[in-house]
């Protein structure tokens, strides 16, 4: 179960910290998702129109066991902010869900955006594209990675809600 936060209240609270602890993603991310609120450990990917590092991420556990419990895991996907590819569809979506992902945020679209409804997992994205990458097995994995401007790295922690998407350098919720 998602413990109650607001992404408000989390900004009131650290607002004045470094931003190499606590930062704000652009409000440019659409849901798509059936789960609104969020949060959870982040695993980083950077792929540019070839989804295999994504396919392969949620194709395993989206869980980490913390000192508090078991809490799902943030796949973040740097896509370079492209609109021309969808990194995500239905098919990755369900395997989110089923492998017990907390949320997926893409720096770019995803695809099959009613079943992307249907499913237990946050997704975010920048907009939906039905056209499908080509897997040529590229990309990297476990790096920071900056979204839409905002560093993002492995291990940081994001909050998603309806009023935005805050990452911090610590888990804020415990």
């Amino acid at each position: 179960m998602t413990p109650p936060f607001a992404t408000c209240d989390l900004c009131d609270a650290n607002k004045n910290e470094a931003p190499e602890q606590f930062r704000v993603l652009p409000p440019v991310f659409k849901d798509f998702g059936a789960r609104r609120v969020f949060y959870g450990p982040v695993v980083t990917v950077k792929c540019f129109e070839d989804n295999t590092l994504v396919k392969a991420a949620v194709e395993a556990a989206g869980f980490a066991e913390t000192p508090g419990g078991r809490v799902g895991k943030v796949l973040v996907v740097d896509g370079a902010g492209s609109l021309r590819r969808a990194l995500l569809g239905g098919n990755l979506g369900a395997a989110a869900a089923r492998n017990g992902w907390a949320g997926v945020v893409i720096d770019g679209c995803v695809r099959d955006v009613a079943e992307l409804a249907e499913l237990d997992v946050g997704i975010r994205a920048l907009a939906s594209n039905p056209m499908p990458t080509e897997r040529k097995n590229q990309g990297l994995q476990d790096l920071a990675v900056q979204i839409q401007g905002v560093w993002v790295h492995p291990g940081d922690w994001l909050y998603a809600d309806a009023d935005g998407i805050v990452v911090s350098a610590t888990e804020l919720t415990r």
